[in-house]
């Protein structure tokens, strides 16, 4: 009698569960996904006005002059020149004095499709939000802009964290709940 009792519950409570779990783990794609894509949207413009400059201007556009930030240190945005074969023409950021190499793969795609969006991770525990742009007019080139995805991955961490416990709490609200009503409707009978 005692086993059909905790079926019966768990046979009721089951499909909340489900539901709640598929709820949650929405809820958190959604946010993070949100979170991530925007986090492309300054390297997006850098990219795209820096690619139009050189494009349209007979000498290449002058980064040299701004300072260079460390990318493993630094929340700031940065810029790569690339000539057409993939080398370095200029560049804002760099990793402890060296402009990090991005794989050649991003080039070809670049070049095809005129842009590539990713998650680059020139070193460990260095992730970048990067937009590169392919670009041709007098010269020939991408233009890659970027920048830490730290303070990202931070809100997704919490995210992660809050999506969890209120999962946790929902499946025991609804656990609690099938118990008592399950327990109301046995004194009715």
């Amino acid at each position: 009698m005692v086993y059909s009792k905790e079926m019966n519950v768990l046979r009721r409570w089951l499909p909340l569960a489900i539901l709640t779990t598929c709820l949650s783990g929405l809820m958190y794609v959604a946010v993070q996904q949100t979170l991530r894509l925007s986090a492309n949207d300054p390297q997006i413009q850098l990219a795209e006005d820096t690619a139009l400059k050189l494009t349209t201007q007979d000498d290449t556009v002058q980064i040299t002059s701004l300072p260079k930030i460390d990318i493993a240190k630094s929340l700031s945005p940065f810029v790569i020149i690339y000539d057409a074969s993939g080398k370095v023409v200029s560049a804002t950021g760099d990793i402890e004095g060296e402009t990090p190499e991005v794989p050649m793969g991003v080039f070809a795609y670049t070049k095809e499709h005129r842009e590539d969006r990713f998650t680059w991770q020139p070193r460990q525990g260095v992730r970048i939000a990067a937009v590169m742009r392919h670009y041709s007019g007098r010269t020939t080139g991408y233009v890659l802009a970027g920048r830490s995805l730290r303070e990202v991955e931070k809100r997704e961490d919490r995210l992660m964290r809050q999506v969890g416990l209120m999962w946790v709490v929902t499946l025991a609200a609804t656990l609690i709940g099938v118990l008592v009503t399950s327990t109301s409707e046995k004194r009715k009978k």
